[in-house]
């Protein structure tokens, strides 16, 4: 079994794991270790998990980073992700390593921190305590309890109370090695009362090595706190990602994730969101463009365990050659949880013969009193549009790229950041023609 070869590993080098990160990472590996001995990695013989077979994404040989051996050079120099007028403060992850040099000279509110984990525990070890690994469940998912097991640092934001973050922060993933490589990424937002803060998560491959990367985000988001959450995939064909979100929502609380998947291999993005507050707002936003034998499987689950929340989840996906797509909703509405509206939504464009598409929406409610709806419909492009479309003199490559750049646009006016929206709306379009989706600038992704 794979995972035994990976329990060997983490028993072997638990004092380097241990030696490279900080207290509050390691008091919970045991944790994760003991679920992961139990549990092993999601088999498709799980309803979950039917048309991935985690397992075998870890089977290749893989280098791990654990003596975080630094990479040398400037990224700020050698990468220039530049969206027209909108600034943004830049920060860098090589790998699973946060860039802690060079950083930009930043002047945020006081109490603010935006960096690595490892000196965010530093600086306040108990806030830290108080929320890392706290929603993201290392018990019941064990590509969870794998990443608890190996991370040994992350990015942070944290934002006290009544604080806003004008200035969208925004996350660059590079995957960059000579070597077939396995990455454990962490990522920490926490807003309390009344906070405000937009991340703009971007992966990047520059090798044509494989890549393995596990990432968990938590988002702590308090009463009246607004977070914005964008993730931009961006990768090479050669990369595997496996993702978890976790949100935990309080009284009026409102919070984007948005996942935009323009280039990947396989990528698995499952999202858990826990609406604990009254009046909270939640939107989950996913739009796949995929091809080649490209395989995208999105997975939300959204909580309503207060009353009077409201949630929405859209989902799009364009699939082209031999790509396969899957999506799987799930709402549930708690007994307390009276005059909750959520709504779900995920559409599905095969543009050929050959893509496939799975999907499965799920209502489960317990209270009588609430507005809930789902609708799934998957098909090819619409042979009216086109002819007349056609018949206004514009060529069939050219009408099939507008209709297909039409159906994304419902995922994009949920940016929530104008600029950010044209610059996707410009890749988005790119993508379709078959040109590079990355963002043009970049001396290290040429």
């Amino acid at each position: 079994m794979i995972e035994t070869q990976y329990i060997n590993i983490f028993t072997e080098y638990r004092d380097k794991l241990d030696a490279k990160s900080v207290p509050g990472m390691n008091n919970m590996r045991d944790k994760a270790l003991k679920a992961f001995i139990a549990n092993g990695f999601p088999t498709k013989k799980q309803e979950d998990y039917l048309y991935l077979d985690v397992a075998a994404e870890f089977t290749p040989d893989f280098a791990l980073n654990i003596n975080r051996i630094p990479f040398t050079g400037n990224p700020y120099v050698a990468f220039r992700c530049e969206i027209p007028n909108l600034t943004t403060n830049l920060y860098f992850v090589l790998n699973d390593l946060v860039h802690t040099e060079h950083l930009p000279k930043v002047e945020y509110p006081k109490g603010v921190f935006v960096g690595s984990m490892a000196d965010f525990w530093q600086q306040q070890p108990e806030v830290f305590a108080k929320h890392y690994g706290q929603i993201a469940d290392v018990e019941n998912n064990d590509t969870i309890a794998f990443n608890t097991m190996f991370a040994q640092d992350g990015f942070v934001i944290y934002v006290p109370k009544g604080v806003i973050v004008e200035r969208p922060i925004q996350l660059i993933n590079i995957l960059k090695s000579e070597f077939n490589s396995l990455v454990n990424r962490r990522i920490l937002i926490i807003a309390e009362d009344d906070a405000q803060v937009k991340l703009l998560v971007c992966d990047h491959t520059v090798d044509e090595s494989q890549f393995l990367a596990t990432q968990v985000t938590e988002i702590h988001a308090g009463r009246n706190a607004i977070v914005d959450y964008y993730d931009l995939e961006e990768n090479s064909d050669h990369v595997t990602r496996l993702t978890n979100t976790f949100v935990s929502q309080d009284d009026s609380s409102n919070v984007l994730v948005n996942n935009m998947t323009l280039n990947t291999g396989r990528s698995r993005n499952n999202y858990n969101v826990k609406l604990n507050g009254e009046h909270a707002e939640a939107y989950v936003c996913g739009m796949v463009i995929a091809d080649k034998k490209q395989y995208v499987d999105n997975f939300a689950f959204l909580d309503h365990a207060k009353p009077h929340c409201t949630s929405t989840q859209l989902f799009k996906y364009v699939l082209q050659e031999d790509a396969v797509g899957s999506f799987c909703g799930r709402v549930l509405v708690e007994k307390d949880a009276q005059k909750t509206q959520a709504y779900q939504s995920n559409n599905n464009l095969c543009v050929s013969p050959s893509s496939k598409m799975y999907a499965k929406p799920q209502l489960e409610i317990y209270a009588d009193d609430v507005k809930c709806s789902h609708g799934l419909t998957t098909g090819q492009l619409d042979e009216e549009a086109l002819f007349y479309l056609r018949s206004r003199g514009i060529g069939v490559n050219e009408a099939k790229l507008m209709l297909m750049q039409a159906f994304t646009a419902g995922v994009l006016e949920h940016v929530r950041i104008p600029l950010l929206k044209e610059r996707l709306a410009d890749l988005v379009g790119k993508r379709f023609k078959g040109e590079s989706a990355r963002c043009g600038n970049c001396l290290i992704c040429k």
